[in-house]
């Protein structure tokens, strides 16, 4: 199996916004934030070669919607096809693209403009979606609805290759898609098992390392005590079966394991990524 994180791009975000309830003098010790408390975010894709299956989890945002979320101030953007074309892989090879959920940030890059239409980027891939975030999707919640654009999915649904899951389901042996509720409705986990160790792309269940703490809740997450759940269930899980958590978001940190003791979750096996 060959696996790799791809950074797609950066963008801010505001520290209150993703440290919810915890106070700056707390979580500023933690993550970084500019003069205007804003936080570096990373778009992370992950990239699996399996068998004669290409998995892609996630495509970030895309270039389709930067001018007009321009709040976010988004930076050293990448296309993701051109990334996978610099590693000898062409779009038309993707086999599978799992979106962990459809906020633009997770998404977008599904599809790109193409003249006066849009197209799918990965157009021979099934792309693996909750029911219930579809559902979601297509009738937003007020709270939830600004991160969501109907042409990110859109092509995707009309060309037949959207495919909705609503029970935890097996792509191959190596990879499991199971569902977490709290940030938004039927986010899709999924689990990696290589020889090594398995892997738990979290998305925004444990956005960042400093997430790790069951109580480190982001104001986006639409359901808090949900989120607090489905975060101490991966947690704990990981913690006793030595698995390897994936943070999509963290400009700082790519991943890390956790040890579960007498007085709580702490991180170790920190792989570090030191920004330029």
């Amino acid at each position: 199996m060959e696996i790799q994180l791809i950074d797609t791009g950066y963008f801010y975000a505001d520290g209150g916004a993703m440290f919810g309830a915890i106070p700056k003098t707390a979580w500023g010790r933690r993550y970084p934030s500019d003069e205007h408390n804003g936080c570096i975010l990373a778009m992370r894709t992950l990239f699996i070669k399996v068998g004669d299956r290409i998995v892609l989890i996630d495509t970030g945002a895309g270039d389709k919607h930067l001018q007009r979320l321009a709040y976010y101030r988004f930076f050293d953007m990448h296309c993701l096809r051109d990334l996978l074309r610099d590693k000898g892989v062409a779009p038309e090879e993707v086999t599978d693209v799992v979106l962990t959920h459809l906020h633009f940030d997770h998404c977008a890059g599904c599809t790109y403009p193409s003249g006066s239409t849009l197209s799918v980027a990965f157009p021979r891939a099934a792309h693996w979606v909750s029911r219930r975030q579809w559902e979601n999707f297509r009738n937003a919640h007020p709270l939830e609805q600004a991160s969501f654009f109907r042409e990110d999915m859109e092509a995707v649904e009309a060309a037949g290759l959207l495919h909705l899951i609503d029970t935890p389901t097996a792509l191959c042996s190596e990879i499991e898609l199971r569902l977490a509720d709290g940030h938004t409705p039927g986010q899709l986990v999924p689990y990696i098992h290589d020889a090594k160790e398995a892997l738990v792309f979290a998305g925004d269940v444990i956005p960042l390392l400093a997430s790790v703490s069951p109580e480190w809740i982001s104001a986006y997450d639409l359901a808090p005590t949900l989120s607090y759940d489905a975060k101490l269930r991966i947690l704990s899980e990981a913690a006793e079966c030595h698995q390897r958590i994936i943070f999509c978001h963290d400009a700082y940190a790519l991943s890390s394991r956790v040890k579960q003791t007498a007085s709580g979750l702490y991180v170790i096996e920190r792989d570090s990524l030191i920004r330029r």
